[in-house]
């Protein structure tokens, strides 16, 4: 909501001062209350970051990834009507879950899967995929083809999913076990000393405090 203040609005007990949105908003929570109400679908999707891309024969590409469904057919290569953002379409997607993309069009929300989702088969977020980019680029291939971005994603993926290779830190754990344990040192003699006893100190003086009586307590600040 906008913080600046807005002519049209008014406090009906101040008429002379303008209010904002952000103002009328708090006032009307603070004289009828907050009433939350959970999120439907659609409201998951409207709160989704949004990307404005055209939809070609090929479908939708977004960072080197293609989206694409069969409801996708009757707005290829068409005009979304918003004229502006010069035709293109409302594309909203999930930063943390890139294997699909939500298209608002003039007969609702179409649901267009990652063209390449059966290569990885699990989900994975923005910053996985760029990951992915540069180690396909240090590898020496195209970062810039998803098929081979998709091969060393699902690696990626995979060697996240089971952990690093212990095979080699349990045969050495195994091996240690097997050795046998060396008989423990004996310990040095040392000369025995006995300790003198400590001097018995007399007990400490106890402070005696008085029961704590309030009405007389009270009488001290009138």
């Amino acid at each position: 909501m906008a913080s600046q203040a807005d002519s049209a609005l008014r406090d009906p007990f101040r008429p002379k001062k303008a209010m904002s949105p952000n103002d009328k908003y708090a006032s009307l929570v603070a004289a009828s209350g907050y009433l939350p109400l959970v999120l439907r679908g659609e409201d998951y999707l409207e709160l989704l970051p949004v990307a404005w891309r055209a939809i070609n024969d090929y479908g939708i590409q977004i960072s080197y990834r293609t989206y694409d469904s069969p409801d996708l057919g009757p707005h290829r290569r068409e005009h979304s009507g918003n004229t502006a953002k010069r035709g293109l379409w409302e594309v909203h997607y999930d930063p943390y879950d890139l294997s699909q993309v939500f298209v608002r069009t003039s007969d609702g929300w179409v649901t267009a899967p990652w063209t390449q989702w059966p290569l990885v088969n699990a989900p994975f977020a923005d910053f996985t995929w760029q990951h992915a980019r540069r180690l396909a680029s240090e590898a020496g291939l195209d970062d810039t083809n998803e098929t081979a971005i998709a091969r060393v994603l699902d690696d990626l993926l995979t060697r996240a999913e089971h952990g690093p290779d212990t095979r080699s830190a349990k045969v050495a754990a195994r091996t240690r076990t097997a050795r046998p344990i060396p008989a423990p040192a004996a310990a040095p003699e040392t000369e025995h000393r006995t300790e003198p006893e400590p001097e018995a100190q007399p007990p400490a003086a106890v402070a005696e405090f008085g029961l704590f009586d309030a009405h007389a307590e009270a009488e001290r600040w009138l």
